[in-house]
């Protein structure tokens, strides 16, 4: 489905966060908000955030999760309009999402009820962080932050935020990478090396990609 832009640095890219009605599309889930932030040359230079009608009531876990109640989704523009815009939002840019398979699967979902599909890349915040921030107490979005003592100025489990923390958590691991391999810029194919590499290979990759 999507042709890898591997040769593009891994600060130049969308970083995107569904919040959906459920775990997964192949049992009828469907988005309800999208939150994504481009970075290009590891500066935040645009922002996507939309609520989107699915069609049916969410459940009363969901709206208290996420915040987003079925009032505030009566009025919102159906999921086929938001993901249009969203198509022509991220352009050829790589995606990363944090636990990107969860949000994956949405994307692909949403898109191809529309007909849409992506040329960049997807890479996972999530899995790159269990490599770089090997000491992190846990991996969830919110830990990381933390760890890392980034300012945090708004709510977790909204789509906008969480992209917008997820990039930040990106951008920290890539400088680590960065100093590591004495790169001043880290290709998205390593980064997506790291992703798939054990724990205990990690530092030999490093190695083989320092100058």
């Amino acid at each position: 489905m999507t042709n890898a832009i591997t040769n593009t640095p891994a600060d130049t890219l969308v970083v995107l966060d569904f919040e959906t009605t459920g775990l997964s599309p192949e049992y009828g889930d469907r988005a309800i908000e999208i939150g994504a932030v481009k970075i290009v040359d590891g500066k935040f230079v645009e922002r996507f955030q939309k609520l989107m009608n699915p069609g049916f009531a969410i459940s009363g876990f969901i709206a208290e999760y996420t915040g987003i109640t079925n009032a505030m989704l009566r009025d919102a523009a159906p999921c086929r309009e938001v993901m249009s815009e969203f198509h022509e939002f991220i352009g050829n840019h790589n995606l990363v999402a944090h636990n990107a398979s969860f949000d994956r699967k949405f994307l692909d979902s949403e898109f191809s009820k529309i007909s849409k599909s992506y040329a960049g890349s997807f890479s996972c915040s999530m899995l790159l962080s269990r490599r770089m921030i090997q000491d992190a107490k846990n991996h969830k979005l919110e830990t990381l932050v933390r760890h890392l003592n980034l300012k945090v100025e708004g709510t977790f489990h909204r789509a906008l935020y969480d992209a917008e923390m997820a990039g930040k958590v990106w951008l920290a691991m890539l400088e680590q990478i960065s100093i590591q391999t004495e790169r001043g810029k880290v290709p998205f194919d390593l980064a997506n090396k790291l992703c798939k590499a054990s724990k205990g290979k990690v530092n030999a990759l490093l190695q083989a990609h320092a100058r």
